[in-house]
């Protein structure tokens, strides 16, 4: 039998995943890693050490399964999104990437617009330009730090340099490219025209492929420090949000993909570059060739959870806190969370948004600031579903994924706040089953991603089915919710 290698280069970890060609899960490895702050409107990551994350993964799979690795035919990847990472012509890192959270370059968006137009650009991109992209990264890094920006060889995404580390290969795919914010989302290409305006080097620019075209092969280097095979087939791969759609069987319309990890999005698969005419979601390429994601992106998903159990309760683990969480009823008695703790991109594209409790008093305790939190979160998803009907979209099923599919709590949450039966997967880990669907398919593994999915993803047989009565009190909370922003709006700085 042949196996396949899925690696996911996330925020908080890497992790890595062995998959036959009937796509059972042989094994899966995972390191972490932290995100660096210096200033609080500051993230970046080492890329350094994120390679040697998924180097220490990749070794300790071949350790545990030599006969399956020895067997790999090819290998692809998943990628936390929208990051600027930069090499010099030794390939030698020039800085540390700055990642999607990051807020500094909100002056470098306003410049971008008033250089181009702002409506010329989103018709091109097919989407507003948020701080943490590439592009107003890049435009940050021009301003502020000339002395990096003059070394730079190529600009890539963060799963793009692991992949180059392994194949000796500059290049990056469509889907991870459209979420720059420099890419031509509807032609797939990047957006020439625009980079030229900004006087940006085209040269910096990598060569830019569909997820499961082959970029290369593993090299005698890496083949020594993995214990992989050298030769075996690299796929260039794809952003996290959309090899976790293909993950989960969405290779065709109609199909929504409700995911809750570090930040929160609600996806739906397009087979056009439909987009929201007020820019309040996003339009990226997706990962089979002439089809698209329309994403509805939270910033603050399973990260609000983590920042409340480590700096605000000092509680030890999520099952306590659920556990507490499941002791109050739905709506949390009134007390409501605005989940804007890193800015907002839907709907409001906002960097200076603040996260908000209200209605709180003297009864509510820390089970209500537990609940209301994860309503906050899934009150996220459910305004992005508002507007995927404005735009007319069909759902025949919803699946959630990520952390928000291992509680029942937030489960039942999802099917009640968004009004809907919710799926979920038999496996866990959906992005780097993604990763190694999309390196099979490269190999030829299947006729297409529609075979593929149909050979590989297993949903369960339970479902999630709305609960009519805790909807009531959702609907009403939803409404308050909706109105804590443009109250505020104005008091954020």
């Amino acid at each position: 039998m042949n196996y396949y290698l899925g690696i996911d280069v996330g925020t908080s970890s890497v992790k890595s995943l062995l998959m036959d060609a009937g796509g059972r899960m042989i094994g899966t490895e995972q390191q972490g890693y932290e995100i660096v702050k210096e200033r609080l409107d500051y993230a970046e990551q080492d890329m350094e050490l994120l390679w040697e994350a998924a180097k220490s993964t990749i070794c300790a799979l071949v350790r545990r399964f030599p006969t399956e690795a020895g067997r790999i035919q090819g290998i692809s990847y998943s990628g936390q999104m929208h990051g600027l990472v930069m090499v010099d012509r030794q390939g030698r890192l020039i800085r540390r990437g700055i990642i999607w959270a990051d807020q500094r370059s909100a002056d470098e968006i306003q410049k971008v617009y008033d250089r181009v137009g702002k409506d010329r650009y989103r018709n091109v991109v097919l989407n507003s330009l948020s701080t943490g992209f590439l592009l107003a990264s890049l435009m940050w890094v021009w301003e502020n730090e000339p002395e990096c920006y003059e070394q730079i060889y190529k600009v890539m995404l963060p799963k793009d340099y692991i992949r180059w580390r392994m194949c000796g290969e500059y290049g990056t795919d469509r889907s991870d490219a459209s979420g720059s914010a420099i890419f031509d989302t509807g032609n797939r290409q990047w957006a020439w025209e625009l980079i030229d305006e900004l006087g940006l080097d085209r040269e910096i620019f990598p060569v830019c492929c569909e997820s499961g075209s082959i970029a290369g092969a593993v090299t005698k280097q890496c083949a020594e420090e993995t214990g992989l095979k050298a030769g075996t087939a690299i796929a260039y791969g794809g952003g996290d949000a959309l090899m976790q759609a293909v993950g989960n069987g969405a290779a065709a319309p109609g199909i929504l993909t409700a995911n809750i990890g570090t930040s929160s999005q609600l996806n739906a698969y397009i087979d056009r570059p439909l987009y929201d005419s007020k820019f309040r979601t996003n339009t990226f390429c997706h990962v089979p060739p002439e089809s698209w994601l329309l994403m509805g992106a939270n910033l603050s998903g399973g990260i609000a959870l983590k920042w409340l159990m480590n700096q605000i309760l000092e509680m030890k683990n999520y099952d306590a806190m659920t556990r507490l969480a499941e002791t109050v009823s739905a709506g949390s008695e009134g007390l409501l969370f605005l989940p804007y703790l890193s800015g907002e991109r839907t709907p409001y594209n906002d960097p200076a948004a603040k996260g908000i409790y209200f209605g709180m008093t003297l009864k509510h305790t820390r089970a209500h600031l537990i609940r209301s939190t994860m309503e906050g979160i899934v009150f996220g998803l459910r305004t992005s579903l508002d507007i995927f009907k404005e735009q007319r979209l069909a759902c025949r099923k919803t699946i959630a994924s990520g952390g928000g599919a291992r509680s029942s709590l937030f489960l039942q949450m999802q099917a009640d706040i968004l009004d809907c039966e919710i799926f979920t997967n038999k496996e866990q880990e959906q992005a780097c089953m993604g990763a190694a669907i999309t390196a099979a398919a490269a190999c030829g593994e299947y006729a297409d991603y529609q075979e593929a999915c149909e050979k590989t993803v297993r949903l369960k047989d339970k479902t999630v089915l709305p609960n009519r009565e805790n909807q009531k009190y959702y609907e009403e909370a939803f409404g308050l919710y909706q109105e804590l922003y443009p109250h505020n709006r104005e008091l954020f700085c």
